[in-house]
């Protein structure tokens, strides 16, 4: 008996196959949910050196750009040996600048924080006899005065609960720094031979996309990794040198105006300032109850004279070092912080500017490509209503 070959009831026979395989595996991924991050968790854990590695390569790519297009072209090597002087100084000026920060910086701001820590009750008494002082001078109600006074209570509680956690937490930090230490000189070892090798690495690429795209799609898509890689490097390392100068000016302010805790407030600044538009506000409150509990006449010259560093920060040093590097106006900046917050946290609000910058180009190049296919123009001004 000879049977038929028909490709309409063949074509169905297939759909229903690999319909049928493919409930079965989101029933076994569903029915083993637990064991299937637990696999995921493994993958992870051993490609986390790979990551730790890719990550500083991109990060010291900056400085080694730097090295090669100032000072290594000067000394009249093979580009063989200019790559390797470059790595070398790369790693050295990383190497240096770490030795400064655990030699200078770090115990500094350790002895500040434990200072910090252990005068916070003093602090706090100080502050509760001048609130109790200032509300017998004035004659409030006594519902008023419960509310104050409750609101009061509750502030104070809650910071020194706070302060009583931050030793503790600082101790789990080291202690998973110091469990990643192989972790992190693997991945310092393959970011050495990333650097070393990175237009070799980076041609692999290239030729597998090649290779599974189609060559259009495929050059769309080397083309959105260069546009991802300039958004993401201006921004990054501009945001970086910009929160550093930031840092050494206020420390500097600071100093001169014997501000306590300056080198910590300082510090707490920096970092802040590489989160966009909100960062000064995220590092301002904290440092200003800081100051507080040693002066409150200190703490307001701190928001006064942090308000003029953010405007040098806002109109002269921010521009000159990023431009006009973010091209899109302060409402999507506020709303590309509020969810890539929501979602990544703190690493978030730092790359989810730029995130946002990439995603947003992309849809504005399409929705400018089905305008002139339409034959519209594409200026925004062009759709105005008067």
């Amino acid at each position: 008996m000879r049977f038929k070959n028909n490709e309409k009831y063949l074509s169905i026979a297939i759909y229903a196959f690999l319909v049928l395989a493919a409930s079965i595996v989101f029933y076994l991924v569903v029915s083993e949910v637990s064991g299937v991050f637990s696999h995921l968790k493994v993958f992870t854990t051993i490609f986390t050196p790979i990551t730790i590695g890719f990550v500083m390569a991109y990060l010291f790519n900056f400085i080694l750009k730097m090295y090669e297009n100032r000072i290594t072209p000067k000394l009249n090597l093979k580009i063989r040996f200019q790559r390797f002087v470059g790595v070398f100084l790369t790693y050295i000026t990383v190497l240096i600048l770490l030795l400064l920060f655990l030699q200078f910086i770090l115990p500094q701001l350790l002895s500040s924080l434990i200072g910090l820590v252990n005068d916070i009750p003093n602090h706090v008494r100080n502050i509760s006899n001048m609130f109790y002082d200032l509300s017998g001078k004035f004659e409030f109600t006594d519902e008023f005065n419960a509310i104050i006074t409750e609101r009061f209570n509750y502030f104070t509680n809650y910071v020194i609960s706070l302060s009583s956690d931050i030793v503790p937490k600082l101790a789990n930090i080291t202690r998973m720094v110091l469990s990643s230490v192989l972790n992190i000189i693997l991945g310092l070892v393959i970011s050495i031979y990333v650097l070393i090798d990175k237009e070799k690495f980076a041609g692999q690429f290239r030729k597998m996309t090649n290779a599974i795209l189609p060559l259009k799609a495929a050059d769309k898509t080397m083309e959105l990794i260069d546009r991802a890689n300039n958004i993401f490097g201006n921004f990054l390392s501009g945001k970086i040198l910009d929160s550093s100068i930031v840092a050494v000016l206020t420390f500097v302010i600071l100093i001169i105006f014997k501000i306590p805790y300056a080198l910590l407030v300082a510090f707490i600044i920096g970092v802040s300032n590489i989160i966009p538009f909100f960062g000064p506000f995220i590092g301002a409150i904290p440092a200003f109850f800081i100051i507080l509990f040693v002066s409150p006449q200190k703490a307001l010259l701190f928001l006064l004279l942090i308000f003029i560093i953010q405007q040098i920060d806002g109109n002269i040093i921010g521009p000159k070092i990023l431009g006009d590097s973010l091209g899109i106006s302060p409402f999507w900046i506020l709303f590309s912080l509020l969810i890539s917050g929501k979602v990544f946290g703190f690493v978030g609000l730092i790359i989810g500017v730029p995130l946002f910058v990439f995603i947003y180009s992309i849809i504005k190049e399409l929705v400018e490509l089905r305008l002139k296919q339409k034959g519209l123009p594409i200026e925004t001004s062009a759709y105005h209503k008067e």
